[in-house]
């Protein structure tokens, strides 16, 4: 078959190490041929351009800026980004016909591009849901459903029916996404949703205990204690206040340390309560590369998720597959509408509590300091396999819709 892939990220290669390269390595590994669209930001100065990377065609199509931006510019490219794929998919890709389009949101603008390959191509599609927008924004007061941002909403909420429409399957991250999307989306047929999760090739990234002392020396991470690390966007959807709070009232626990790896528009948050709290068992790190931040990670003992509890989506963060990757028990803090504190807490391989109640954070400290970590690494691994490989994924979607 040919697969087109239409991502909204940067795409730098089909041999990187993270959910969609894997998925499409497998597709390419199986005989099929694998076409990808992604997004070059104006700022980058660089055209619209076609690589060949191992067989795999890399269309990197230039378009207005949707990152460090003002919203205006932002909403407008994400409006036209699906015209900026569409006119370079028929200048690249005018000669291919494909069987399969697959596509991820954020965004939801893709809907123009999809039925324009439906149509010329007859092909299947199928959409990897990763974020139920816009509601999402509105869960944390991004947007509204009344007043001038209700109409960007109810823009919005037309594309996002429009694009349930245009796909064949649907594929949710748990069964908590499934019921969601079933429950506000009465006019979408139950037989095209289905949970289809985030993947990986599954790869052990866990260190040796010398190289695990070795990192911690190099970053100044204490030795004697355990590490409880937190690793990715530090936004609005994290709930950064209530993480705060979590890390004042432990901020005198000389058991733990907590290590806080990322960036994003609430990390400055974090630096004005380092500097005003002055905590001793707490470092802040902007993002590294992703080679040292794998290392990062695996030298660390606990792996923490936080989502804003005023989430009513269910929202599954990808990171939760670094952390199993790297054998990491996770500490999930989140709403009360997500799955992925059931799916740690029943996998045996973590706690969970809300993201509203700093007192139960601590309880969850508590529990990993006494627990076994060793017993809770082998659950873990067998779930990540039994789950999350992407071998089974690609199954899965290889044979719908």
């Amino acid at each position: 078959m040919n697969i087109l892939f239409l991502s909204i990220g940067g795409f730098d290669s089909i041999n990187q190490h993270a959910i969609y390269p894997d998925l499409l390595r497998e597709f390419k590994k199986n005989g099929h041929s694998v076409y990808v669209v992604s997004r070059r930001e104006r700022r980058n100065g660089l055209p619209t351009e076609l690589i060949d990377e191992d067989g795999a065609m890399l269309l990197k199509v230039r378009i207005g800026n949707i990152t460090k931006t003002n919203i205006i510019e932002k909403g407008f490219s994400t409006i036209l980004m699906g015209h900026w794929y569409k006119n370079a998919i028929k200048k690249y890709f005018g000669h291919v016909k494909f069987d399969l389009v697959m596509y991820s949101t954020p965004p939801i603008t893709f809907a123009s591009v999809v039925k324009f390959i439906k149509n010329r191509d007859n092909a299947k599609s199928y959409l990897l849901l990763k974020d139920i927008f816009p509601q999402n924004a509105v869960d944390i007061g991004m947007m509204s459903k009344c007043g001038i941002k209700g109409i960007i909403y109810k823009y919005f909420r037309a594309k996002e029916k429009k694009l349930y429409s245009l796909s064949d399957k649907i594929g949710c991250m748990s069964q908590a996404n499934v019921d969601f999307v079933l429950r506000h989306n009465p006019q979408v047929a139950k037989e095209k949703v289905e949970i289809c999760p985030n993947c990986i090739d599954v790869v052990d990234m866990s260190i040796s205990q010398k190289r695990r002392n070795e990192l911690r020396i190099k970053y100044n991470i204490p030795l004697d204690k355990k590490v409880f690390v937190y690793g990715g966007n530090l936004g609005k959807p994290q709930g950064i206040p209530f993480m705060i709070d979590c890390f004042k009232a432990e901020k005198n626990n000389s058991d733990v340390f907590f290590l806080v790896v990322g960036k994003g528009t609430e990390y400055k948050r974090i630096v004005q309560f380092i500097e005003e709290e002055k905590p001793q068992n707490m470092k802040l790190m902007e993002s590294l590369p992703k080679d040292e931040y794998d290392a990062m990670i695996a030298c660390c003992d606990v792996g923490m998720i936080f989502l804003d509890h005023r989430f009513t989506i269910p929202n599954f963060p990808s990171r939760l597959l670094a952390y199993m990757q790297a054998g990491l028990p996770v500490l999930a803090c989140t709403d009360p509408n997500t799955d992925i504190g059931k799916v740690v807490v029943e996998g045996g391989f973590g706690w969970w509590c809300e993201s509203n109640s700093v007192d139960a954070f601590s309880a969850c400290i508590t529990k990993a300091l006494n627990a076994d970590f060793t017993e809770m690494a082998e659950k873990e691994k067998q779930y990540l396999l039994e789950n999350y490989s992407v071998q089974k994924v690609y199954e899965k979607i290889r044979e719908k819709p």
